[in-house]
């Protein structure tokens, strides 16, 4: 299987608008109107630029049937990087998650040498997305358990997520250890 990741580009505008369905967005309060996925699709353009994070269309062959990606976020008074993903129905099911994810990895590792950079990757799925979890224990996360996360950030509204990480630090440093303020 050909899986791949392309960095984000005006062509994958087409690709959100595939994602932007119920089906597909269930778990994070739905779809989006136009604007603000015209506006996500603007921060993804930019994420590279800032230095903290890259959106990836995931390719299997020449076409784009998923995105993942990673950013650097304060969470709970750390600096963490955090990873989220998307396959579209027709393309579930195969291994190309699994795929992704694996290669966002390799990537995520690369990046947390940098001196001052995160030594942990996040993925925060709904409790309710029995796919996404499963997922995140596919590709080695640990699960710390429930938390409250807001999503989309910035706008108050907090959903009921598991916290899965991955230690990404070579350096003997301790693992981030979960907080009390889990559900």
């Amino acid at each position: 299987m050909d899986v791949r990741l392309a960095p984000w580009s005006e062509s994958a505008l087409d690709l959100l608008r595939r994602i932007n369905t119920v089906q597909m967005r269930r778990h994070v309060g739905g779809p989006e109107p136009e604007e603000q996925l015209l506006a996500r699709h603007r921060r993804y353009l930019a994420m590279p630029a800032t230095g903290r994070g890259c959106m990836f269309a995931v390719l299997l062959g020449d076409e784009m049937v998923g995105s993942i990606a990673y950013h650097q976020r304060d969470w709970q008074g750390e600096q963490i990087y955090e990873t989220g993903w998307n396959v579209l129905p027709p393309y579930q099911g195969q291994g190309i998650a699994t795929a992704a994810g694996t290669a966002l990895i390799t990537i995520v590792r690369e990046a947390a040498r940098h001196p001052d950079a995160p030594h942990s990757l996040h993925a925060f799925p709904s409790v309710g997305n029995a796919l996404s979890n499963a997922l995140c224990h596919r590709l080695g996360f640990t699960l710390l358990g429930p938390c409250n996360f807001e999503y989309p950030p910035g706008s108050g509204s907090l959903m009921c997520s598991n916290d899965w990480r991955i230690d990404l630090a070579n350096s003997g440093r301790p693992a981030v250890t979960a907080r009390r303020d889990r559900l």
